[in-house]
């Protein structure tokens, strides 16, 4: 197959992960300045970088994955160690969630904050926190991973804290003081590494050293395992360090789809990957003994999250337990460590941030247009606000595990990874979470649509503005309710073109091969 890679000069190609950082960047640093009615400029700003990178994406996915390129960018950091950015297929497949996710919640927040204020500055550290979530993703070795996640830590606050009530203030800090704990466990861990092993690269199969130090000191790399995958498990949101999420839910509701679908949460569950695959490898990490207790974390992690979502009557505070669960199912396929529950740990990055970002986006549209925050204040909504209560039905299917939706293809591939693994009682984990997670999403449906409208009490139908042939009908803001669409429609694609080459799963299944043989 022949690419524009192949055509393109080779020294303008190492250049390719930069200008992916870049973009977003250089828009954050032209957006901070603006002033407030500067509302065409900055989201022309924004939407150009967003679409620019989700094209980079796409042209780099055949080459990546088909070709086998690498463009690799360094420069130097530290005394012997470099800065390092490289695409690879899993820093592709999360860059390429995180840039298509970028885009649409853009659109959505672009409509969302009409007439509010500080739009400069949310835009401005709304970029920022991309730009950390890509370099994120294309970083070649841990202290280039280390640089990234602490720059999102202190980015994403100010997106936390951006409404500026006591409630947002106390939730911000709560989440840098975990987020800041974790980091420094995970800063610890890689400093630690580095004085035994040099500078850490990611590797397939894992790093240069660490298998060495694995054989010959098992006690000092046991515990710098346990700091990494510790600090990583704070953004991560594994159980007992998930009690920032929750509380993080009086952001704005972009910024909720965003911590929960494809920024802050998913770079901790990315982290784990990446230290289980390219730092330690499977094969040391089995010696350590850690995959066993990751596995059981993870399975408690699960079934603990969707329990206390099953308790929350609260929609944002509900969807928060669920990401709790729902992200270590990652976890979950990765510590099986066979290529059919690997394939469905990786794929759940993309197909979970689909699913999670449709709902938050649905629960943006019930707060701002009908004023509903909890599951009884959606009764009869969905022939209220059809659209939105249709795409939160497709999202909340694809939590259970109904088919065709991208999370039958997550918890199928998990499923029979389970069964073909050491651990065949990870199924009944599966089950029971699905069994869950039907009972928190079914009553929100129920609610959505066999309560008629005029069955509930008048003055809980408020709205922000009613349809004047339908008095109970109410107009669904486009500029909201299109992104969520078309999360909806991707999920259910996703699921049912899974065999496509270049859908998620078939990547997923080549970096599961890749990390496995």
């Amino acid at each position: 197959m022949v690419t524009w890679l192949e055509q393109m000069p080779g020294e303008l190609l190492p250049a390719i992960p930069v200008v992916m950082v870049l973009l977003s960047l250089t828009a954050a640093v032209a957006i901070f300045p603006l002033p407030e009615n500067s509302v065409k400029l900055r989201a022309g700003i924004n939407l150009t970088a967003a679409v620019a990178k989700v094209l980079l994406i796409i042209a780099l996915v055949p080459a990546v994955v088909a070709d086998g390129a690498r463009p690799e960018f360094s420069a130097p950091f530290l005394p012997g160690i470099d800065l390092v950015l490289r695409v690879d297929p899993l820093a592709l497949f999360f860059a390429g969630l995180s840039s298509l996710l970028w885009l649409l919640t853009t659109v959505y927040a672009l409509g969302y904050l009409r007439g509010t204020k500080n739009k400069s500055r949310f835009f401005g550290f709304f970029s920022l926190c991309v730009t950390a979530t890509v370099g994120i993703s294309f970083s070649g070795n841990l202290v280039t991973f280390l640089v990234f996640y602490e720059l999102l830590t202190v980015v994403t606050y100010p997106l936390v804290a951006h409404w500026g009530t006591p409630a947002s203030l106390r939730a911000a800090r709560i989440y840098l003081r975990y987020a800041l704990g974790g980091g420094l466990a995970v800063l610890i861990g890689v400093v630690w590494l580095t004085m035994y092993v040099g500078p850490v690269d990611f590797a397939d199969g894992g790093a240069e050293g660490v298998t060495e130090l694995v054989a010959s000191n098992p006690m000092p790399a046991l515990l710098i395992f346990g700091l990494l995958v510790g600090g990583l498990g704070v953004k991560a949101a594994l159980f007992p360090l998930h009690g920032w999420l929750p509380l993080a839910m009086v952001a704005p509701a972009p910024v909720s789809a965003l911590l929960h679908a494809v920024a802050v949460v998913k770079a901790g569950v990315f982290g784990i990957v990446r230290v289980l695959h390219d730092v330690f490898g499977v094969e040391a990490a089995a010696e350590l003994g850690v995959l066993t207790p990751l596995l059981i974390l993870a399975a408690f992690t699960i079934l603990y999250g969707s329990y206390q979502a099953l308790r929350q009557q609260e929609i944002k505070k509900r969807l928060a337990y669920s990401t709790i669960s729902q992200v270590s199912y990652v976890v979950l396929g990765v510590a099986m460590v066979n290529v059919l529950a690997t394939t469905g740990g990786v794929v759940h990055l993309v197909h979970q941030g689909l699913m999670k970002v449709t709902l938050f986006f649905c629960a943006g549209l019930f707060a701002e247009v009908i004023r509903a925050h909890t599951v009884s204040q959606l009764r009869g909504a969905g022939r209220r606000m059809p659209l939105t209560s249709a795409a939160f039905t497709v999202g909340a299917f694809g939590m259970i595990g109904l088919p065709p939706t991208a999370g039958f293809i997550s918890k199928w591939q998990l499923g029979t990874g389970a069964l073909a693994s050491e651990h065949p009682w990870v199924l009944w984990v599966l089950v029971g979470s699905s069994l869950l997670n039907a009972a928190y999403f079914l009553p929100v449906v129920y609610a959505l649509w066999f309560v008629d409208p005029e069955e509930v009490e008048p003055e809980t139908l408020v709205s922000r503005g009613s349809d004047a042939s339908d008095p109970l009908r109410v107009r669904e803001p486009k500029s909201l309710l299109i992104p969520a669409l078309i999360t909806a429609g991707l999920t259910l694609f996703v699921g049912i073109a899974a065999s496509l080459a270049f859908a998620p799963l078939q990547v997923a299944r080549f970096i599961a091969e890749g990390v496995l043989g």
